[in-house]
């Protein structure tokens, strides 16, 4: 039961990632930028994805959901 969450988190969690980074890496290729390493980018981006949906509320309720 538990591990079902996490597997659907940790999926969860490489999905976002890759939607963000795989764009950011074509931009930057794109652009000429291809020294510059695409999680410089992406970072930011993630952090700001994570506060815009609010992230730590649904952390703790996945967390606290999880102890039932």
């Amino acid at each position: 039961m538990h591990s079902d969450l996490a597997l659907k988190m940790t999926a969860d969690l490489f999905w976002t990632g890759l939607l963000v980074c795989l764009p950011i890496l074509g931009i930057t290729m794109l652009v000429g930028l291809v020294m510059m390493p695409p999680t410089t980018v992406a970072l930011p981006l993630k952090v700001l994805m994570f506060v815009l949906v609010d992230g730590w509320s649904l952390v703790l309720k996945a967390l606290v959901g999880s102890f039932h």
